[in-house]
């Protein structure tokens, strides 16, 4: 049936590959968005290698993955982080907290309040604005598989961040995530051509239609997928990888 859906789907809005990317121009722009279906795929984040070290580059990660019988479907980066690769904010890798969550505001995109929380946890993924996350992620307990802060939010429960200029001058490549309202499907998305905030987040907002999209970077933005390699001349910190899911590949 999800593979009648994507046809369907990419037919309609542009033409996707067998990684679960298409093309998809809006706002006169052309972008890269890659779609799942939450329930047949896992998604993890990377950021050291098991000697320590930053993976720095999608290809080592990439290939370090294929060594391990793990192919992934898709590669990008996930989060801002500082000269040393480690995260600005909140990170948790296989449940243990890298570095905690930061509220305050300041300079740059990350404290372009508000920020976000892109995470997962038993199968499940979201974005969740930063306060919004801290009111139901307060118990050990609760603590997602995975998590990584970024900023700023791109769309916050259906609209665009307030403070996005639809005439600004600020172009960049960009990437981020969205998840839809029932929580299905995933769609990571980075622009091929520069483009403002606010053409970005209404990618998300109108032609995704998700009602909550995260920021992920921009001009280090990078991502593999298949054939599709775009940026990676940079080295990364926090990146996220979408693998099928063992159920969901014998079928």
């Amino acid at each position: 049936m999800w593979t009648i859906i994507v046809s369907l789907f990419c037919s309609l809005f542009g033409v996707c590959d067998d990684q679960g990317c298409r093309t998809l121009t809006h706002k006169f722009a052309s972008h890269t968005v890659c779609s799942y279906q939450t329930d047949q795929v896992s998604i993890r984040l990377h950021l050291r290698d098991k000697e320590g070290q930053p993976y720095r580059r999608l290809s080592r990660l990439e290939r370090v993955m294929a060594e391990q019988k793990s192919p992934s479907n898709m590669l990008m980066n996930g989060g801002m982080y500082h000269s040393d690769l480690g995260p600005v904010g909140l990170y948790i890798e296989k449940g243990k907290q890298i570095k905690s969550i930061s509220t305050k505001g300041g300079w740059g995109n990350f404290h372009l309040l508000p920020n976000g929380v892109f995470w997962m946890k038993n199968g499940q993924v979201g974005v969740s604005e930063t306060k919004a996350y801290l009111k139901t992620r307060t118990k050990k307990e609760r603590r997602p598989d995975f998590a990584t802060q970024s900023g700023p939010m791109l769309v916050i429960g259906g609209k665009l961040h307030p403070r996005f200029l639809k005439n600004s001058d600020s172009l960049k490549i960009r990437n981020g995530v969205g998840v839809s309202a029932d929580g299905k499907t995933i769609h990571f998305a980075i622009s091929r051509q520069a483009v403002t905030f606010h053409a970005f987040g209404t990618l998300f907002k109108d032609a995704l239609k998700t009602p909550n999209a995260l920021y992920l970077d921009g001009t280090v933005s990078a991502i593999r997928a298949g054939s599709i390699s775009q940026g990676g001349w940079r080295a990364l910190g926090p990146m996220i990888s979408v693998t099928k899911r063992a159920s969901a590949a014998s079928k």
